[in-house]
């Protein structure tokens, strides 16, 4: 059994160790251990959650399973287009894999667009991760690659949309 909430400021630290506890085992054979370390830092540090669920730079869903944790998402309005939304994180702890909790999470977090009145949802997914065939079976199809700098690294990504 589980639910899904929107997460709070109170839901930071929970939304940081779930990051580091799903990262690890799901960059590792794809990354260097000294890009993990720096992304994580960069992306999930407390003061950087707080600001963005503050200020709603970005709406955190938290999956939780008998009142545990187990997955989260975050997703917003893109910044050079309103009417499409890009969906910035889906984690599932690798234990809580293959129960269809991602694909929950989607779908709330498309529910949630539509209500917005947006019908366009835009995700990244590294080149090499095999998720991206778990999202192609949900409807969305590649439709560009990027190259993102974070400090010295780089993220190589498909950038896959989705019509709702």
């Amino acid at each position: 059994m589980y639910t899904i909430r929107r997460a709070t400021v109170n839901d930071v630290d929970t939304i940081g160790q779930l990051a580091e506890d799903i990262w690890w085992p799901t960059y590792s054979p794809i990354l260097e251990k000294e890009q993990i370390d720096y992304m994580l830092g960069v992306i999930y540090a407390p003061e950087v959650l707080q600001r963005q669920i503050e200020h709603n730079e970005q709406t955190f869903l938290l999956l939780l399973e008998d009142e545990q944790p187990v997955a989260f998402a975050a997703y917003s309005p893109r910044e050079d287009n309103a009417d499409v939304y890009k969906l910035h994180k889906l984690y599932c702890l690798p234990a809580m894999q293959g129960k269809g909790y991602g694909k929950a999470l989607i779908s709330e977090v498309a529910k949630q667009v539509k209500d917005a009145g947006a019908h366009k949802l835009d995700l990244n997914v590294n080149r090499y991760n095999k998720a991206k065939g778990i999202y192609q079976k949900m409807g969305f199809e590649v439709i560009y690659e990027e190259d993102i700098p974070i400090g010295p690294y780089f993220m190589n990504d498909y950038v896959m949309r989705k019509d709702l």
